[in-house]
């Protein structure tokens, strides 16, 4: 079923596309998030998921409802879409988050399968192992080879029109994540989940979870359906999308609720710590963080609980940032939206750090012109369009003498030609002025990062002609960016020329 996933948009390495899931008789947008649902404890009603958040997926555990009585009757009978009261697709996850916590379970892919495609599920799992971060080698290669073959199994069992996750596994191991990418791409599978993330996530190692996506994904390839097991705090959002993730599921909302937590944007608060909700959503705007603090846990038969009201608040803003991710990749700007994501947490800058360290893998997708390129900080110096800029002056024909500057070409010369320089882009010809990225909106006091690599593209440029005598003006560059250039490029300092 592989042509079931359609890729819409790109930017970066993040792009909406359309999923679409037969059994459901639905076409997903992607990104798109899955609210954990819970099948013993509805905290909210997969209806209201449906009918008040948007979600036009969800997940929910199908261990648990085989192992609980009760619950594996009614939905054996009634099918798992009445019993939640979803009309949207669902994904059932197969046990391979118990295996992790308790050690083993009752339980085989061939019958998990089975299972799934018995309830209704339109997109099932197999039994993967997920290998922790920092297991030992050892381990990590041991445990994959039992995902491997649970693939396998899954492969050949008996599936219809029901969709099935190849879970990537690897620990943090780069090169066994991608191997592992590698060979799900190769199975007949259909969505591919990047596993055993949850403890990364948990512990803001948000720059090991950017190498693992990463990794699997040059082994998957770009044309597949990629989901981030455990993901689902709004701080983190733009930058899994931007590394390549298009699917989300989401338990945070709720667990974090029942421990009193409020998810924002830029991190977590403690309701007891709350004067002010920072936030919109429905709830934030009926009721105060002491209107919450008030109304205790409760039973939730004379009205709504605190929990309850945190959970609906943290799904409202989970929501708000996807959509605002899906602009973003709309209009040009995500990674301009991780970057202010980034200024708001250490974990999310050391994420989008490590994100640049691929930029060369981000410019194979990342569109070749947009609306907009601003920068404002350090960081957006390495991005995948200066590179490309960078790339493309490699292919420029220079004259004998050629002049680069930052401020206005002289009227007269005795050069062959005047291009300008601008900071973090390097060099260009006039013809190029207006078209992107060189239209970029740039501060006047350029910081040492975009000098450095705005003298990365003249000493690309002096290699690329080694014929043409080169002379810069530039304004006061910093001595690191100055040490970049090659000897023979001739240099002025344009402040002290007055």
């Amino acid at each position: 079923m592989r042509d079931h996933f359609e890729i819409r948009d790109h930017d970066a390495a993040g792009r909406i596309g359309r999923l679409e899931v037969p059994r459901a008789d639905v076409t997903v947008e992607t990104p798109a998030l899955l609210p954990v649902v819970n099948p013993n404890v509805l905290t909210i009603e997969p209806s209201r998921l449906e009918a008040e958040f948007g979600a036009e997926m969800l997940i929910t555990n199908s261990y648990i409802i085989r192992s609980t009585d009760r619950v594996r009757d009614r939905v054996v009978d009634e099918g798992l879409h009445d019993f939640l009261g979803f009309d949207g697709a669902i994904m059932t996850d197969s046990g391979s988050f118990q295996l992790a916590e308790y050690g083993d379970i009752d339980v085989t892919t061939e019958e998990i399968i089975e299972f799934q495609r018995t309830i209704g599920s339109d997109v099932a799992t197999p039994v993967d192992v997920p290998t922790p971060p920092d297991a030992g080698r050892e381990r990590a290669e041991r445990e994959l080879a039992t995902t491997q073959r649970a693939l396998a199994d899954a492969e050949a069992a008996e599936t219809g029109e029901m969709l099935v996750n190849a879970p990537v596994q690897g620990s943090t191991y780069a090169d066994l994540r991608e191997a592992a990418g590698q060979h799900a791409a190769g199975t007949d599978l259909d969505v591919f989940p990047v596993g055993a993330m949850v403890p990364l996530l948990n512990s803001y190692r948000y720059a090991d979870t950017v190498e693992a996506v990463r990794a699997a994904k040059r082994g998957l390839g770009p044309g597949v359906p990629v989901h981030l097991f455990g993901a689902g705090h709004p701080l983190m959002l733009s930058l899994a999308v931007a590394a390549g993730c298009d699917l989300f599921d989401s338990a945070a909302y709720a667990l974090m609720a029942r421990d009193g937590r409020y998810l924002t944007v830029s991190g977590t608060e403690h309701l007891e710590e709350l004067d002010y909700f920072p936030c919109s959503c429905p709830v934030c705007a009926e009721y105060t963080p002491a209107d919450l603090r008030g109304l205790g846990e409760g039973d939730g038969e004379d009205g709504p609980t605190a929990e309850r009201l945190l959970a609906e608040h943290n799904l409202h803003v989970t929501f708000e940032e996807l959509r605002r991710v899906k602009e973003a990749i709309r209009s040009g700007t995500l990674l301009e939206l991780v970057d202010r994501r980034a200024r708001g947490h250490p974990a999310m800058l050391d994420g989008y750090r490590a994100l640049l360290d691929h930029a060369d893998e981000l410019e194979r997708t990342d569109p070749g012109s947009k609306d907009a390129f601003f920068y404002t900080s350090h960081e957006a110096a390495r991005r995948p369009e200066i590179e490309r800029h960078r790339d493309r002056l490699a292919r420029l024909t220079t004259p004998d003498s050629l002049l680069l500057t930052e401020s206005k070409p002289p009227s007269s010369h005795h050069y062959d030609a005047v291009w300008r320089v601008k900071p973090p882009f390097g060099p260009y010809p006039p013809a190029l002025s207006e078209t992107y990225p060189l239209t970029a909106e740039v501060p006047e006091r350029t910081d040492d990062a975009a000098q450095v690599a705005a003298a990365e593209g003249v000493v690309a440029l002096a290699s690329a002609n080694p014929e043409t005598a080169i002379t810069l003006g530039h304004d006061a560059w910093c001595e690191r960016a100055l040490d970049r250039l090659p000897d023979r490029v001739e240099t002025e300092d344009l402040r002290t020329l007055g």
